[in-house]
């Protein structure tokens, strides 16, 4: 894209609220502005973080204090301004730093440039619960949702749906960092679930269960937009998720830019609906049974792989809300399917075979290397210490003498996701308690970025 597409007066802060040293979305949006000729600013955690070597980042500031309230991301943020000196368009990267700002448009509009969002928007949609009604007033499919108000209800509400079924947190935002309780897990047995509602006061949000799709090929899907003004979406396009880390369940380690109108015509419909204005990152899961694609999160910030549809006129989701607000016009976009995606440290088997209609990675340019150096030392590092910690535990486990026990369970009900019904006579829920695993520890760095 031509420098001159874009306001270069006009700098850009990228707020990042969640310490994650490998969201690779962030240098993917340094990156895109960056090379666009706009002053880049960060406001995140930038240690150990291969984000605060590229040559594109303009300044570095700290982020709020862990737990920060409204009023300590507001001063953050102001004395940011302060410092830019001019208004700039900010762009959280994350759920937590999209929900703040939402709440502090009016006492941060003066001092940054910011989509007209209609109120609470962001954090309906952030909101795992609220967004399982708001699909249900859009007619756009969502796997089968129970939110029990007890642990026997949780416990029965599993038994119900079918086990294995999804957990989720609604606000997983709101986590505590050395809780080890994860935003999603997948909950197979009725005592996981009535342990895990137990854990809600420590949660600070509702529990959810959903029905269990299972995955496979092409049942992965993503659509990353911008809905301007008029509400016109563009930057963005549907992908399919090739390769997830964690396997099944995690974020995208391979993308590719793959055209689907019924994913396309979803994205288009919910933010009709919602009169949604901003960047927003949508996962879907097609349903092996029936085919509909089933809307898994909305998440109103950029996906970590918003650079997979950087199009034919060097157009993706940041420098689109860049050009919006500062009353540009967009340029029209020129499609490149088969594009694809990849983050090395996840997949780096992917990043060396041949691209054949184009790839970008999410660490490594030519332009910018020193993020890639920086980020193979980090993971190498990253890598031998849970493998250590594996080798700890292990031996500590043989020699306490514990030994794997075996515990089993009534087979449960087919789930039926029309009509939740009490498990029949013949097939009684076990009465005995079924043993759990210890909670888990604080998520790792690769736990973390699946949620990206």
């Amino acid at each position: 894209m031509p420098e001159s597409l874009l306001d270069t007066r006009v700098p850009a802060v990228l707020l990042r609220i969640d310490r994650n040293p490998f969201h690779h979305g962030t240098l993917g949006a340094v990156r895109s502005l960056g090379r666009a000729g706009i002053d880049v600013h960060v406001v995140a955690d930038s240690t150990g973080s291969p984000v605060r070597k590229s040559r594109f980042v303009r300044q570095l500031h700290p982020p709020p204090p862990p737990g920060a309230t409204l009023a300590d991301i507001a001063a953050t943020l102001l004395r940011v301004a302060a410092r830019v000196e001019r208004p700039a368009v900010l762009i959280p990267m994350d759920d937590a730093g999209a929900v703040a700002v939402s709440r502090l448009r009016e006492e941060l509009a003066p001092a940054y440039l910011l989509p007209q969002q209609p109120g609470s928007v962001p954090e309906r949609v952030a909101d795992k619960a609220e967004l399982t009604r708001l699909c249900a007033a859009a007619d756009v499919p969502h796997p089968l949702t129970v939110i029990p108000d007890s642990a026997a209800q949780a416990a029965s509400a599993a038994w119900r749906l079918g086990l294995p079924v999804v957990a989720k947190w609604s606000r997983p935002w709101l986590l505590p960092a050395d809780s080890g309780l994860r935003s999603t897990v997948v909950v197979r047995s009725t005592q996981e679930a009535r342990d895990l509602y137990l854990r809600t006061p420590e949660a600070g949000s509702q529990l959810l269960l959903q029905a269990f799709l299972p995955p496979g090929q092409d049942r992965d899907w993503f659509f990353h937009g911008y809905a301007d003004r008029s509400g016109a979406v563009g930057g963005g396009g549907p992908g399919r998720k090739l390769c997830a880390w964690p396997r099944g369940a995690g974020l995208t380690a391979v993308g590719e830019w793959t055209e689907n109108p019924q994913v396309r015509t979803l994205a288009q419909r919910l933010t009709d609906e919602l009169g949604y204005r901003g960047i927003f990152d949508l996962d879907f899961r097609r349903c092996g049974a029936t085919g509909d694609y089933h809307l898994l999160d909305f998440n109103p910030r950029p996906g970590a792989q918003f650079r997979l549809f950087a199009d034919g006129a060097g157009l993706d989701v940041v420098r689109a809300q860049h050009l919006d607000l500062t009353h540009r016009p967009l340029p029209a976009g020129v499609p490149l399917p088969g594009r694809a995606f990849v983050v090395e440290n996840y997949a780096p088997l992917a990043a060396l075979r041949p691209a054949r209609r184009g790839r970008e990675l999410a660490w490594h340019a030519g332009d910018d290397t020193a993020p890639g150096r920086a980020m193979w030392g980090l993971w190498g590092a990253h890598v031998a210490r849970r493998l250590l910690d594996r080798l700890r535990r292990a031996g500590a486990s043989g020699a306490a003498g514990v030994r794997p026990r075996v515990v089993r369970q009534a087979t449960p009900p087919m789930p039926s996701l029309t009509d939740l019904t009490e498990p029949p006579p013949s097939t009684p829920a076990p009465s005995t308690p079924v043993p759990t695993a210890p909670a888990p520890a604080a998520p790792t760095d690769d736990e973390k970025a699946s949620s990206c």
